[in-house]
């Protein structure tokens, strides 16, 4: 029955690590550890004579690296599936691997029974990050937007922050005229830009900006 087993190839350059893991993996009933390498250029390598069909491999290597190997196994071994397992929990590493063709992102600090959880999904066809490694995914995107509002904000004048925050307190055009002792005309003209500039048309769209961002006391 091992013809059914799904078959994984290890890659890390500290063997004790490679030990480690394939302790982990023994005896689990879908999966056969089908070999191990020291580095990108041997998993490479040895991959061509074994046929695993998901690679775990390590980024930081000696040799080629794991960006590297990711790349060289999505465009001469693109029936492996290569899933990183790593200590890095940076966002960076996490995209541009997924850029060099990995299925997936796993910390060392998961369970056996995540790793294998895994595993099983890339080898099926599909993506997998372990909760630390999506954190760290969403967290960029987060970040992406927070700085996309601070662009959006500064985009706006001091005079239009002003109209802005007046307009979501419920007034009219002409009670902020008043209020700034300017005329109608003129806050009429900050409304539109500052619609144009956040790309919002609405009262109400305006209004919820202004209270998602904390211009309204």
């Amino acid at each position: 029955m091992s013809e059914t087993k799904i078959r994984v190839l290890l890659v890390d350059d500290h063997p004790l690590v490679l030990d480690g893991i394939s302790a982990r993996l023994e005896g689990e009933a879908t999966l056969e550890v089908v070999g191990m390498a020291n580095d990108g250029q041997q998993a490479l390598s040895l991959a061509a004579e074994v046929r695993p069909d998901v690679v775990l491999m390590d980024i930081s290597m000696p040799v080629m690296n794991g960006f590297e190997a990711a790349e060289k196994f999505r465009d001469e071994q693109p029936d492996v599936r290569v899933l990183i397992l790593s200590m890095h929990d940076d966002r960076e590493y996490i995209v541009r691997l997924i850029q060099c063709g990995a299925a997936g992102y796993v910390l060392k600090d998961v369970s056996s029974a995540e790793l294998i959880t895994a595993i099983e999904t890339v080898h099926s066809g599909g993506s997998y990050f372990s909760s630390g490694a999506s954190q760290a995914l969403f967290s960029q995107f987060e970040q992406a937007r927070a700085e996309e509002k601070t662009t959006e904000q500064e985009a706006l004048t001091g005079r239009e922050r002003d109209v802005l925050r007046l307009l979501a307190e419920g007034n009219s055009n002409k009670a902020i005229a008043r209020e700034l002792d300017i005329s109608v005309r003129t806050v009429e003209t900050h409304r539109q830009n500052i619609k144009n500039k956040l790309d919002i048309h609405t009262a109400a769209g305006l209004t919820r900006y202004a209270l998602e961002n904390n211009l309204v006391d």
